[in-house]
């Protein structure tokens, strides 16, 4: 394995050597970016170490750098940020750590390169690379991290039970890494995560949560979820989760694991879209299958309704996650209340009704409806499978087919409350609602045209039913 850098990073690396000498400082490059760079990934992020104050290399970085970088210091924590040719560097002293048993805020005490090797996570992110002139370039490696590397081994620089009573965080890093990068944790770092889990509970849920989207954002989130039932750590972050887990029979009839169907889903839709919240999406589109699972006496396992009851569950469990309740929030409710609706129309005639409803209720969501919905075929039989992706082809087909004739994609209905109050002289009442409401569903029937002439005159043949009299 070889640590090489680009030009930049040889010209910063450069001028972070010149300042720490200039500071009687020994820097160091430290951590990620080390990591990364003898993995050959890209790296943006760039952590310096040294021995002396972080925030004064820092100031001296940046008076060497042209043109002058914007500098911000973090007196609190004792490290200052430079952004630099989309670069971010980071300084700090080194340091070593104690911590308290029920904080995650450690006492900081000034240190050598070696105590801040061993306060690090893990063995592959204690490397560090020399910027000194008397040993430029060379690699500090006191754990064995590159043959880690090479190993693709998480291991902790320290017993692992200490890593991770000191900073639990690092139990969800080190299964991210295994999504991340393909990694597999030592036997030993596993069974820790699993004993200390319920140290877990020091953690802020904001960070939790970060670390949770790292998972979900990895090629595979399902090798970090697979993890995080392992060790017991997603019954208290995501304990709904937990509930789909597992196969029950009666009379010989099972239903299939929705646990790992659900993992499945989101690895499918982890191939096809980088949206995080379409992955959200696929990790919550099930999770009202154990509230609505019934065993029906000649038929077998069914969960009716677990689409409404589990679009209903999102905001509690974005609530308790400390997730976005915006917008975002809404669009991971609508399509898990939406994503038996394309399935659903491959089991029956396909109405132009039917496929209207869908594009009105779908609206901009509708290409992320279809992957969610594709990616929630996975079904073992062939045969199955190939039946169902030539009939959801269809329903695709005959979505076009209806947009491009009728264009209701985000559509609104030509007559508006405003306008009903207006002709009738009413004021606002569920009358005004329930006359709308008639004109809107007779349109997306195919039963009056959309256009405002037509829907106009079954406005006032309405308000004729209901006695009502145009105002002059």
């Amino acid at each position: 394995m070889r640590f090489e850098v680009n030009e930049i990073e040889q010209r910063l690396f450069d001028v972070i050597g010149e300042s720490g000498k200039a500071l009687g400082y020994p820097v160091y490059v430290i951590g990620g970016h080390v990591r990364d760079k003898f993995l050959e990934l890209p790296s943006k992020d760039i952590d310096i170490v040294c021995q002396g104050s972080g925030i004064r290399l820092a100031e001296e970085v940046a008076n060497r750098l042209t043109p002058k970088p914007h500098l911000a210091v973090y007196k609190n924590f004792g490290t200052a940020l430079i952004k630099h040719d989309d670069f971010d560097i980071e300084f700090v002293g080194a340091r070593k750590e104690s911590y308290r048993s029920d904080s995650r805020k450690p006492v900081v005490e000034d240190g050598t390169l070696r105590d801040d090797q061993l306060r690090r996570d893990f063995t592959i992110n204690a490397l560090a690379i020399s910027l000194n002139e008397q040993d430029y370039g060379t690699l500090i490696d006191p754990f064995d991290g590159v043959l880690h590397l090479e190993q693709k081994l998480i291991k902790t620089p320290l017993e692992p039970g200490k890593t991770f009573s000191d900073d639990p965080l690092r139990m969800l890093r080190g299964i991210r890494f295994v999504a991340q990068l393909g990694f597999y944790i030592e036997a030993k770092t596993l069974e820790a995560i699993s004993e200390y889990r319920e140290r877990l509970s020091i953690v802020s849920k904001e960070r939790i949560t970060d670390e949770l989207n790292r998972m979900l954002m990895c090629p595979q989130p399902s090798q970090a979820f697979k993890l995080l039932l392992k060790t017991g750590l997603i019954h208290l972050i995501l304990p709904e989760l937990v509930k789909l887990q597992g196969v029950e029979y009666v009379d010989g009839k099972g239903h299939k694991d929705n646990f790992f169907h659900t993992l499945e889903v989101v690895d499918n839709v982890a191939a096809t879209s980088n949206n995080l919240w379409l992955r959200w999406a696929a990790l919550l589109h099930d999770i009202a299958k154990p509230e609505t699972k019934r065993f029906e006496e000649g038929h077998g396992w069914t969960f009716h309704g677990h689409d409404a009851v589990g679009a209903a569950m999102v905001p509690r469990i974005f609530r308790n996650l400390k997730l976005p309740t915006d917008t975002k929030m809404q669009y991971v409710q609508e399509l898990v209340r939406l994503h038996l609706r394309p399935i659903s129309l491959t089991k029956e005639e396909i109405t132009d009704s039917a496929i209207r409803r869908l594009l009105y209720d779908a609206g901009d969501n509708l290409e992320d409806l279809l992957i969610l919905c594709s990616a929630d075929i996975t079904s073992k039989n062939p045969a199955k499978r190939k039946k169902y992706r030539e009939n959801y082809e269809l329903v695709k087909k005959r979505l076009i087919e209806v947009e491009e004739k009728d264009h209701l994609r985000n559509w609104q209905p030509p007559i508006t409350g405003e306008l009903i109050m207006k002709t009738f002289g009413i004021p606002p009442s569920r009358l005004v609602g329930d006359i709308k409401t008639a004109i809107r569903e007779a349109i997306l029937d195919g039963k009056l045209a959309n256009e405002y002439e037509a829907a106009y005159e079954y406005m006032l043949e309405l308000g004729n039913v209901h006695g009502l009299s145009v105002v002059a």
